[in-house]
């Protein structure tokens, strides 16, 4: 009798624990080009570690994966996304994401790639992350008004057409509040400064949390028994 108590109280014991240990954090993989890596900023003030000081002071259990590459198209992004999943070679299982932001396009635009080239690339890449059953953030970029009024329609529309036929949420344009605002960006009037990245990570927070609750919910789905 006693060592059947015994045994219940271990297993009352086990439960508990197990109900009250926290949830893992969501790793959460931005992959981009230069607006994600960070150029001309330290580490801390780039997009990846401003985005996961924002997300932890809502209470949010994530760890930010920066997958950005200078210079990167969506050619480039197409090229390592597997990788960066941990396909094969891998850079580990802890690497894996659990949700994925997607920034990438403006080094297309700026070099005035196809705009069915760039949409076949982000077609192709959000075709992989929905078969894996990973939540998107798509964030839109635009095109700089010297490619003239056609590029720029048919660049522009990339974005909310693919968000429609794949299902996934959009944030319209990562550079929304930054774009051609001096004080914002760096010499080159290119690239956010420390304060830039910060109003777009502002703006940007909202859509990136609820990515984050989408990929937390789906992960306890999973671990459920």
């Amino acid at each position: 009798m006693w060592a059947q108590l015994a045994w219940i109280m271990i297993l009352l014991v086990i439960v508990s624990g197990s109900h009250g240990a926290p949830p893992p954090p969501v790793k959460l993989l931005v992959i981009g080009d230069s607006l994600t890596a960070g150029y001309g900023l330290s580490r801390e003030n780039g997009f990846p570690a401003q985005l996961q000081r924002a997300l932890s002071a809502r209470g949010l259990a994530v760890r930010v994966i920066d997958g950005g590459v200078s210079g990167d198209t969506t050619s480039g992004g197409r090229a390592r996304l597997r990788w960066m999943l941990g396909g094969s070679p891998s850079p580990g299982p802890d690497a894996a994401p659990d949700a994925v932001i997607v920034q990438l396009g403006a080094n297309d635009a700026l070099r005035g790639i196809d705009p069915n080239i760039t949409y076949a690339n982000l077609a192709a890449m959000l075709t992989e992350l929905k078969g894996r059953d990973l939540p998107v953030l798509l964030a839109g970029m635009r095109a700089p008004p010297n490619l003239g009024e056609d590029y720029r329609k048919s660049f522009d529309a990339i974005y909310p057409r693919l968000a429609e036929v794949y299902g996934v949420a959009l944030y319209p344009f990562f550079l929304d509040g930054v774009a051609a605002v001096p004080a914002l960006n760096q010499a080159d009037g290119i690239h956010p400064n420390a304060e830039g990245v910060a109003e777009i990570v502002r703006r940007i927070t909202p859509a990136a949390a609820a990515l984050v609750a989408t990929a937390a919910q789906r992960m306890q789905e999973r671990a459920a028994p």
